[in-house]
């Protein structure tokens, strides 16, 4: 038995399942696995993020050029899967009231935890066929989540176990290096040559003046991952704990849109003009917040979050041969042309339309 495979063990006697069978689950997009473990009538779910699979997360106060010798996770995602993070922000999460899962044992030197397991009621599962029919009432819960998640006072720092973890600003380097795997991977996507300098020059000079604009929308906590295939159905449960949360290790102080942008620009699946508008109505009726500024910065924000995700989907396509994530471009080109009607965006959708017309990503 290797190192791993030990702590694996010992970390399943400390959660009192020693003996259990161990089910393995569908691996995510991330380097974390999963498997259900099964005892005497129980279940709980069995977290492996190895922390060697990840280059470092961003240290607290790193300087740009720190930042860029660490690599991607410092410079874009300022996470990395580690465990401490998702037991400290479980934590704070659940003592404010939100369904997270609870931690029954972590090592996370190993990068191995036993938690509870919140059911198989995943909202993209429930939506399926008749299910259907519940989409407007889920979704005016997911508003009304990120209405009280909104309303929280972020601390810098969450204890974590034998350590702490920093809840970090999603600052202009990491919005700028998100948007940039546009144009970094789409011209491979549509078989074409790298973009010029005098290109990227141009692209920078409108993407930063987005990003610009950005900065200066109301800041909140994001959870970055906050859409169907992470948010469970918890029908037992009263008000916020109705939805469980499965995916915030990388969590950021970040703008109230962001999160309405995963949720709503959803790349899996299409979500409703009657869902769509039952999430920002519910959110403002709990803020009372103007419903024009939320669309404007959902807009803005979506744009860049949306660019990202194009970016990721045509790197995962073209230099990891995973093809499946072809299909799901129709829908965020579908997403990206709608933000582009915003005036404010014009620049990007001319300069789009320049260098990476949309009809050509559609039919590649």
């Amino acid at each position: 038995m290797n190192s791993f495979e030990a702590a694996i063990e010992n970390i399943i006697e400390q959660s009192g399942f020693k003996g259990c069978e161990r089910i393995k689950l569908m691996d995510d997009a991330s380097t974390r696995s999963y498997e259900r473990l099964v005892k005497d009538g129980k279940t709980a779910i069995l977290m492996k993020a190895p922390p060697e699979n990840e280059i470092p997360p961003c240290p607290k106060d790193a300087d740009v050029a720190t930042r860029f010798e660490l690599g991607w996770n410092a410079l874009s995602r300022l996470a990395a899967s580690r465990v401490e993070a998702f037991v400290a922000i479980a934590d704070f999460l659940q003592s404010k009231g939100f369904s997270t899962p609870e931690i029954y044992a972590a090592d996370c030197v190993n990068g191995v935890a036993v938690l509870e397991d919140l059911g198989n009621d995943l909202y993209a599962e429930i939506l399926k066929g008749d299910g259907i029919a519940n989409e407007e009432k889920l979704y005016t819960a997911a508003g009304e989540l990120l209405a009280y998640l909104h309303e929280l006072d972020i601390p810098k720092i969450l204890p974590a176990p034998n350590s702490e973890w920093p809840i970090l600003d999603f600052d202009e380097l990491a919005l700028s290096v998100n948007a940039d795997l546009f144009v970094d991977w789409v011209p491979k996507y549509l078989g074409l040559e790298d973009y010029s300098q005098e290109v990227l020059a141009s692209w920078a000079e409108v993407r930063s003046a987005i990003i610009a604009k950005i900065l200066n929308h109301p800041r909140a906590f994001t959870l970055r991952d906050y859409h169907a295939e992470n948010m469970l159905w918890l029908d037992g449960r009263d008000s916020i704990a109705k939805i469980g949360l499965l995916d915030f290790q990388d969590a950021v102080l970040g703008f109230r849109a962001w999160d309405f942008s995963m949720l709503l620009h959803d790349a899996r699946r299409d979500v409703s003009k009657t869902a769509h508008e039952a999430a920002i109505k519910a959110y403002v009726a709990k803020t009372n917040i103007n419903e024009a500024a939320l669309r404007h910065e959902l807009d803005l924000e979506g744009s860049i979050n949306i660019l990202r995700i194009i970016g990721i989907f045509s790197r995962l396509i073209k230099r990891d041969g995973k093809d499946k994530y072809r299909q799901f471009m129709p829908r965020m080109i579908g997403h990206l042309n709608a933000v582009l009607e915003n005036p404010e965006l014009a620049n990007l959708k001319n300069w789009i339309q320049k260098h990476a017309p949309l009809n050509e990503l559609q039919n590649v």
